[in-house]
């Protein structure tokens, strides 16, 4: 249990664009600590100073977390209270502070979460896609083999999958989205969030990819890559499946599935094969 004495680790959330989204009890705690533990200071300065705040910075980043962690430890201990932010949105979130937070609770020290931005959440209740259940999957490899068998494994996930990606290998990326998932299954872009330039692209893989081709400034900023989960049989829906039965009377079923899945962003291969067992029903004695 945390004792009295020592001081608080607080979590806390920064805009991932937009300053204005920073909440006032974030203002309120990066005002009040001791010390801010910041993955960049010179990134962190700038927000400071737009707010008007001069607590002392010192540097947490990914290369010396391990080294650092028992100093903090040892200055909570003695009853100061410390804030942690990453360069924007939430801490720890495919950013440094696991091994600083692991260490804290297990020292009985408090953490105590300060919510706010994510760009994560932003970019999913912004998509239009199933947001029920969803996958968050970090970064994608950076190398072509990598990435590829990391798709595979989440190939007949059935959850939304989300993705960070850096700008430069967004369309590598989408190229092996394309790959391993097909032409038709719906992405949605999110290009940075709450800023200037924020843009979204969504369509079945094969257009965006042919977008961000065309178009070199998406890819450019931060981005969040979102892919909808695959679909089964059993969830295609009564209306799918009769929009289906009526083209396929006119239609070759490859042609009926694939205009099918344009207009309801079910995946092609799936509407194909409920097709193709439904023919096959109906032809049997």
């Amino acid at each position: 249990m945390p004792r009295n004495d020592q001081g608080c680790l607080y979590i806390v959330a920064t805009p991932i664009g937009n300053l204005g989204d920073i909440t006032h009890r974030a203002v309120e705690v990066l005002g009040s600590v001791d010390v801010i533990a910041a993955e960049d200071t010179r990134h962190t300065r700038k927000l400071l100073q737009h707010l008007g705040i001069d607590t002392f910075l010192f540097a947490l980043h990914e290369h010396n977390e391990t080294e650092k962690s028992g100093s903090v430890i040892r200055q909570l201990k003695e009853g100061k209270s410390i804030a942690l932010v990453s360069d924007a949105g939430t801490p720890l979130i495919s950013d440094p502070g696991y091994v600083l937070v692991n260490q804290a609770r297990a020292e009985g020290i408090r953490v105590i979460p300060v919510p706010g931005p994510s760009s994560i959440l932003a970019a999913l209740s912004s998509s239009g896609l199933p947001t029920d259940r969803f996958s968050f999957e970090g970064f994608l490899p950076a190398k072509k083999s990598a990435r590829q068998s990391r798709l595979q494994s989440l190939e007949k996930e059935s959850r939304t999958l989300v993705f960070f990606e850096a700008p430069h290998r967004l369309a590598q990326s989408l190229a092996d989205c394309l790959f391993v998932f097909g032409e038709d299954r719906r992405v949605v872009v999110a290009r940075e969030l709450t800023k200037t330039w924020e843009t979204f692209l969504d369509g079945p893989v094969v257009e965006v990819l042919q977008t961000v081709k065309d178009d070199t400034n998406q890819q450019r900023g931060e981005v969040v890559l979102m892919v909808r989960g695959a679909t089964q049989s059993s969830e295609l829906g009564e209306d799918a499946l009769l929009l289906l039965k009526l083209l396929t009377d006119e239609l070759p079923l490859k042609k009926a599935a694939a205009i099918v899945a344009r207009f309801t962003g079910l995946n092609k291969k799936v509407l194909y094969e409920a097709g193709l067992a439904r023919k096959n029903r109906d032809q049997s004695p």
